[in-house]
């Protein structure tokens, strides 16, 4: 199984919580994880792509969106059937567009995220 690269948003409390849950389940180390707000010399596209959408480089391919997520669930045993099943086109489009729909309503996810994380002032 090849090497996958993960490039994330680490500001975003949604991207952080993903990560998190990611690493969790990649018991075998097979992916690397780059925080882009940390460590953006290693980006394959410019700072504000890397924020705007998710990309994974699996072998030598570059990924963005749902399928970039498919690269990540490939390298995680787990995950990996839902992984190969995305590499059929139409689950690849239908994930697509359900990617599509995430990033319309993602400021407002993290919107959200961000006040559940702040701690609470005592009553």
């Amino acid at each position: 199984m090849e090497q996958v690269v993960v490039w994330f948003d680490g500001g975003c409390p949604l991207c952080r919580r993903e990560i998190a849950l990611m690493r969790r389940l990649d018991r075998r180390g097979a992916i690397t994880f780059v925080d882009v707000a940390e460590d953006a010399d290693t980006c394959p596209a410019s700072r504000a792509d890397m924020l705007a959408r998710f990309h994974a480089r699996e072998g030598e391919s570059v990924f963005t969106g749902a399928a970039a997520f498919a690269a990540m669930w490939r390298a995680i045993p787990v995950l990996r059937p839902l992984g190969l099943l995305a590499r059929s086109g139409r689950v690849l489009q239908v994930l697509g567009r359900l990617y599509g729909v995430f990033l319309r309503v993602r400021p407002r996810l993290q919107h959200l995220a961000r006040r559940l994380e702040r701690p609470r002032a005592s009553a």
